[in-house]
C-alpha cells in the first residue's frame, strides 16, 4: 500500500492544466520555492511580477515536459499548494485503503480509490 502511494505520489500532478513532476526531490524544491515566494508576498510581492526573486529575469518552473511556466509569487505558492494537495491527497486514500477489511484486492490498479 505505502509503496503504490509512494509512486503515485511521485507521478506527478497537474497545475494550471500542466503536469509537473513530483519526486521527492521535486518536492523538496517547490517547497523552497513556494516558501520564498510566501517571503516575497510578504514583502509586497505584486501579482504579475515575475521578477519577485529580486533578479533581472523572469522567474519559471519547470514543468514535466521541460517547457517553463512563468510563475508570479503568488503562482509559485499555488503551486507549492497544489503540490501539498496532491500529496496529502495521496496520503489520505492510503489510510482509508488501509482501514478497509478487507482491503481491495485492486487497490494498485483501479484509479476508483485514488485521487
Amino acid at each position: 500500500m505505502d509503496a503504490e502511494r509512494d509512486r503515485r505520489i511521485a507521478a506527478g500532478f497537474t497545475f494550471a492544466s500542466v503536469l509537473f513532476q513530483s519526486r521527492p526531490d521535486d518536492r523538496e524544491n517547490i517547497s523552497g520555492a513556494s516558501t520564498a515566494a510566501l517571503g516575497a508576498m510578504a514583502a509586497g510581492a505584486q501579482e504579475g511580477n515575475f521578477r519577485w526573486t529580486g533578479r533581472d529575469v523572469d522567474f519559471t518552473w519547470i514543468a514535466a515536459d521541460n517547457s517553463e511556466m512563468p510563475l508570479d509569487a503568488q503562482g509559485m505558492f499555488a503551486l507549492g499548494t497544489a503540490a501539498m494537495a496532491h500529496k496529502e491527497g495521496h496520503i489520505r486514500a492510503a489510510r482509508a485503503l488501509k482501514d478497509m477489511d478487507p482491503i481491495p484486492a485492486d487497490f494498485a490498479t483501479n484509479p476508483a480509490y485514488w485521487p
